[in-house]
């Protein structure tokens, strides 16, 4: 996790205010003493624009496949309905995690198709 911080120019002090954490509790992650929620890990691969096999040490960003490299608009990342999706994320268990997390990164690696103009029904 250090390296990815220090990659994206932040203290620990400037990222553990943007994901809502005390300093301390984001130095003890950074650290290995404590592992982060899910609602808190995906807080911090969206501040860090980073996938969350780096941020976890298992892979290096540059061997992940660019859809897994998150980017979500500042303007989403504390929407309600981000919140929402935050807190039904924390009750899934790991398997549940995974689907969803295999079903984000085929919808991000879809290539976009413009969008139909629908008709009024009147």
């Amino acid at each position: 996790m250090r390296a990815a911080r220090m990659r994206a120019g932040f203290t620990q002090a400037d990222l553990a205010a943007s994901i809502g954490k005390a300093p301390e509790v984001y130095g003890r992650l950074e650290r290995g003493k404590m592992l982060p929620s899910v609602p808190t890990l995906f807080r911090l691969c969206v501040a860090l624009r980073s996938g969350p096999h780096e941020l976890m040490g298992f892979a290096p960003v540059a061997s992940l496949p660019q859809a897994a490299q998150l980017e979500v608009p500042p303007e989403l990342a504390h929407s309600p309905e981000v919140r929402r999706l935050l807190r039904l994320l924390g009750r899934l268990q790991g398997l549940q995690l995974k689907l969803i997390l295999r079903l984000v990164l085929a919808f991000l690696a879809e290539p976009k198709r413009p969008r139909r103009q629908r008709r009024d029904r009147r």
